[in-house]
C-alpha cells in the first residue's frame, strides 16, 4: 500500500520532492457483495455523490488552507480493494486535518457499510495522538491496516493469537482487516482512553468551524471585492501566494495589470485564523512603482489598508503565474444528468433549508451548490484542473463591477472583529498546554492541597517506577498507583545475582575454562570471587560491608539523612552495634528521596524541570512552592 509520504510534486529541475503536511483517507465497502467489479464501481460512485450531498452544508462554505476534501474512485490495486478516497494538502492549518478526521468519522456513522482509514506523513497519527493509552503490543511495525473508523467508532484490529508481538509478519492486509470487521463489527472497539484521546481533537465540530474564522475590514480593489464575493474560498490561494512569494512574483507586482490601486473599496473579508495570522504578521512595503501607498501607522485605517494591499498583491501574483484563461464550462456541466442527481440529493438533505425555489436566499444557495459541484464532483474527476489564477482571470471576464453599489455597502459592513487572540499570555499558553495534555481532575486550592498532600505518594510512585520493566525502547511509567503491593522475589533476585557474579565452581564445565591455568586455579583460594560453597548473596553482603567501612572514613555519609535510634543498645556489643559506633547508621531511603526531589523541584522556580517532569509522567503533581524564602 502506498504511504502518504510517497506523494511527490515536480519542481523546475524535473526532480521529485515529497509533499509534506498531507492527509490521506480511504473508505472501503466492508461487505464483499457485489463481487462483480463493474457493479462495485457503480456503487462506490453513488456513495461519492451521496456523501458529498450529505455533508454539502459543511463542505460548501468551508475555507481550506491548501486543498479541499475530495473523493475519487480508486480501482483495485494489489492487496488494496477498490474504494473511494482522497488526499488533502492541509499546509500549516492542522484544523483542516482534524476536520477531515471528523468528516470521516461521521461518514462511517451515516453510511454503516463503509469503514475508513486515515493517515498522514507521520503514518497512523491517530495512534500517535493516543500514544499514552494504546496497547503495548501495538508498534509501528505491526500497526499498518489495523486502525479504522467503523459505524462512527474507532476500531483497532488486534494481533491474532498465533502472532508474536515482535513478529514483523503480523501486519494485516486491508482485505483481511475488512473481513474481520465484517464478521465481528463490535469486537474491535478501541479502549475508552484511546477513543477519548482522539475525540478530544474532533469534539466541537461542526460548531468549531465558526470559531476558526476571522472577519476583518480591508481596502481592496473593486475587482478583488467582486471576485471574493463570487468565490470566497479564493482567499486562501491569494494569501498563500503572498505568503510564499519569491522575487519573480514581486517583479510582476511592480506594475499591477489586473488589480490597480485606483478603485479601492472598503469591505469585510472572511479569513480563517491561520490565513489572517499569516497575512497580518508579515512585514511588507510595496514597491513605489506599484502605486500602492499606506497611510501613517497611527492612522485608524492603517490595518485595513495594509491588509488590502497584501491581498491585492496575492491576487496579482496568482494571475501572473498563468498565461491563459480557461473556457467557462459552467453551462455544460450543470446540464448533465450528474448535476440533476446531485441536486436531488441536496434537496433530500435539506441543503436549501426549506427556501422556496426562485427566492433570493434559494438563488444564493444554488450558486454555492453549483460552485461546490464543479469543484468537488467534477474537478476531482477531470484530468485538467484549472489553477486559482485561471479561475480569477475567468471571473474577471464575466463579473460585473458596480462601484457605486460597493460604496453604499461600506456603511452596512459588520464590525471589525477583535484580533487579540493573536497575543497569547502565559496563562493562556498554560491553558492551551493543559488542554493538549488532556483533561485532568479538578485542582483544589493551594492551601487545601498543601494540607491534604501526602508525600508518601512520591516514594510509592518512585518505587513503582523502579519495579517496572525497562528496555532499549524506554521505561514503563506508572500512570496510576499500583493496586497490588510491591513484592520481593528472593529466588529471582538470587538468580539475577548468580548471573552477575558467575556460576559456582561445581557448575563450571571444562569447556567454560579457557586454559589449564584457569582449571588449576580452582584448587586454590586465590582468584576466587566467591569461596567454594558460599552463597552468592552472603558474598555480596560481605562486599557491601567492606564498602561501608571504607565509605565511613569519608564525608559521603553526612550528605544522607539517617534513621533515628529508638532505644539505647544495652546488650553485649555486636557487629551491628560496632557498625553504629563507627557512624554506620541506617539511611532513611524514603526521606532522602523526598528531600532530594523537593530540593530539585524548588530549584525549578515554577518552570519545567526534571523533578516535575518525572513526577507528572507518573501522575504525581506537587503543589506550588508558596514559601517566601527557603530555610
Amino acid at each position: 500500500m502506498r504511504s502518504v509520504s510517497a506523494y511527490v510534486l515536480p519542481i523546475m529541475d524535473q526532480k521529485m520532492v515529497p509533499v509534506e503536511d498531507i492527509v490521506e483517507y480511504q473508505l472501503f465497502l466492508v461487505s464483499q457483495e457485489p463481487s462483480d467489479s463493474v457493479q462495485r464501481k457503480q456503487i462506490l460512485h453513488q456513495y461519492i455523490q451521496q456523501i458529498l450531498a450529505k455533508f454539502a452544508s459543511l463542505l460548501a462554505p468551508y475555507i481550506w488552507q491548501k486543498q479541499p476534501f475530495n473523493l475519487r474512485y480508486k480501482a483495485n490495486k494489489g492487496n488494496v480493494p477498490a474504494h473511494i478516497g482522497g488526499v488533502t494538502h492541509f499546509g500549516d492549518n492542522l484544523d483542516d486535518e482534524w476536520f477531515i478526521v471528523f468528516l470521516v468519522q461521521q461518514i462511517t456513522k451515516e453510511f454503516p457499510d463503509l469503514a475508513a482509514r486515515v493517515e498522514d506523513n507521520d503514518g497512523e497519527f491517530l495512534l500517535i495522538e493516543a500514544a499514552d493509552f494504546i496497547p503495548k503490543w501495538l508498534k509501528p511495525e505491526n500497526s499498518s491496516n489495523r486502525v479504522f473508523f467503523f459505524h462512527g467508532k474507532l476500531c483497532i484490529v488486534p494481533l491474532s493469537q498465533n502472532s508474536r508481538e515482535c513478529d514483523s509478519a503480523a501486519s494485516l492486509t486491508v482485505s483481511q482487516a475488512l473481513e474481520l470487521l465484517s464478521a465481528h463489527p463490535d469486537k474491535f472497539l478501541s479502549s475508552q482512553s484511546v477513543a477519548k484521546a482522539v475525540a478530544r481533537r474532533i469534539n466541537g465540530y461542526p460548531d468549531k468551524i465558526k470559531d476558526s474564522l476571522h472577519r476583518a475590514h480591508c481596502f481592496i480593489p473593486a475587482a478583488v471585492a467582486a471576485v471574493l464575493k463570487a468565490r470566497p474560498k479564493l482567499i486562501s490561494a491569494a494569501v498563500q501566494a503572498f505568503y510564499l512569494r519569491d522575487p519573480v512574483d514581486l517583479r510582476a507586482c511592480r506594475t499591477f495589470h489586473h488589480f490597480p490601486p485606483e478603485m479601492l473599496v472598503l469591505t469585510s473579508v472572511t479569513f480563517t485564523k491561520c490565513l489572517y495570522a499569516q497575512l497580518i504578521q508579515q512585514r511588507f512595503h510595496p514597491d513605489r512603482r506599484s502605486g500602492y501607498a499606506l497611510p501613517p501607522l497611527s492612522h485608524p485605517t492603517y490595518k485595513a489598508h495594509e491588509l488590502g494591499m497584501k491581498l491585492a498583491h496575492g491576487f496579482e501574483i496568482l494571475c501572473s503565474r498563468c498565461g491563459r484563461s480557461p473556457a467557462e464550462t459552467t453551462g455544460n456541466t450543470l446540464q448533465s444528468p450528474l448535476w440533476t442527481g446531485f441536486l436531488n440529493n441536496l434537496k433530500k438533505n435539506d441543503f436549501f433549508k426549506g427556501e422556496m425555489e426562485g427566492s433570493a436566499q434559494y438563488s444564493e444557495l444554488l450558486k454555492v451548490a453549483q460552485i461546490y459541484f464543479q469543484q468537488s464532483v467534477i474537478k476531482p474527476e477531470s484530468p485538467v484542473i484549472s489553477s486559482p489564477g485561471e479561475e480569477v482571470l475567468s471571473l474577471l471576464k464575466t463579473l460585473p463591477l458596480n462601484l457605486e453599489a460597493m460604496k453604499k455597502e461600506e456603511a452596512d459592513l459588520p464590525p471589525d472583529e477583535d484580533d487579540s487572540w493573536l497575543d497569547i499570555s502565559p496563562d493562556k499558553l498554560e491553558q492551551i498546554l493543559q488542554e493538549a495534555a488532556g483533561p485532568k481532575d479538578s485542582v483544589p486550592s493551594s492551601s487545601d492541597e498543601e494540607k491534604r498532600y501526602d508525600l508518601s505518594e512520591v516514594t510509592e510512585s518512585m518505587k513503582a517506577f523502579i519495579s517496572k520493566v525497562s528496555s532499549h525502547e524506554g521505561a514503563e511509567v506508572p500512570r496510576v498507583p499500583p493496586e497490588t503491593p510491591i513484592t520481593f522475589d528472593v529466588d529471582s533476585f538470587t538468580s539475577a545475582l548468580e548471573k552477575i557474579l558467575g556460576p559456582s565452581p561445581e557448575e563450571l564445565d571444562s569447556d567454560d575454562l579457557e586454559s589449564e591455568e584457569d582449571f588449576e586455579s580452582l584448587d586454590s583460594d586465590e582468584g576466587l570471587a566467591t569461596p567454594f560453597g558460599e552463597d552468592p548473596l552472603t558474598s555480596l553482603r560481605s562486599y557491601m560491608e567492606v564498602m561501608d567501612h571504607e565509605l565511613a572514613q569519608t564525608n559521603i555519609g553526612k550528605s544522607f539523612t539517617t534513621k533515628r535510634k529508638t532505644s539505647e543498645v544495652t546488650a553485649p556489643v555486636s557487629d551491628d552495634a560496632a557498625t553504629e559506633d563507627m557512624g554506620l547508621t541506617s539511611v532513611d531511603m524514603d526521606l532522602n528521596l523526598v528531600t532530594n526531589i523537593l530540593e530539585s523541584f524548588s530549584s525549578q522556580a515554577g518552570l519545567a524541570g526534571p523533578a516535575s517532569n518525572i513526577l507528572q509522567s507518573m501522575g504525581v503533581h506537587l503543589p506550588d512552592n508558596t514559601d517566601s524564602a527557603l530555610q
